[in-house]
């Protein structure tokens, strides 16, 4: 993969989705882990197959496709469930995603994925950034967003990274702890610093 490629994280509720399609609006290819995640089980798929076979049938909805919600209730309640189907679905999401990135035409490449840290993804990646927000402000922003209860949200957190295990990672870090107009000034911030380095980067390159 010669394109520059930033890695953006964070945890559930941090708003990181909200970061990437600020970064978008600026030209930056994005290529999202959960997009992948979708592409990868959708009907006539062999890991949605599996995904049945494995959980059964009423994993699926009416017309055959996942019924994630439903699936999401079972991973996050059983740490040997989750285990499995990350062993299934990670090898797939990660050849589609490098399969995106090489295609990609941009001055660099957003590589957003909540898991990029638990892959090992942040080794493919020249900068690393964390969308970093409050514990109690991740909790509230999703359970009011999901309609989740406060132990669902909390369960999918214990099963992510550690707020201190994404910041050690990080290269650059954003506290999205204010409103929307805050995080899109931070991000622009940002992006002016990935396009001059993008840049350096083609150049090394070159050389």
């Amino acid at each position: 993969m010669a394109q520059f490629l930033v890695g953006l994280t964070g945890g559930i509720g941090s708003g990181k989705s909200a970061a990437a399609d600020h970064f978008s609006t600026h030209g930056v290819a994005v290529v999202d882990a959960d997009v992948a995640s979708r592409v990868v089980v959708e009907p006539g798929q062999p890991a949605l197959s599996a995904i049945a076979d494995h959980f059964g049938a009423d994993i699926l909805q009416a017309d055959g496709s996942l019924d994630r919600a439903a699936l999401r209730q079972k991973v996050f309640a059983d740490a040997q469930q989750r285990q499995w189907l990350q062993q299934l679905l990670h090898p797939l999401i990660s050849a589609y995603l490098r399969e995106q990135i090489s295609a990609a035409a941009a001055p660099y490449v957003l590589l957003v994925n909540p898991l990029l840290v638990e892959s090992r993804q942040h080794h493919w990646c020249q900068r690393v950034l964390v969308i970093d927000a409050p514990e109690s402000m991740q909790l509230s922003r999703t359970m009011a967003r999901d309609n989740n209860s406060r132990q669902q949200v909390e369960n999918i957190m214990r099963a992510q990274a550690s707020r201190e295990q994404r910041l050690a990672a990080a290269d650059d870090v954003i506290v999205n702890d204010a409103d929307l107009a805050q995080l899109h000034l931070k991000v622009d911030q940002q992006h002016q610093v990935y396009l001059s380095l993008s840049r350096r980067y083609a150049t090394e390159k070159m050389c």
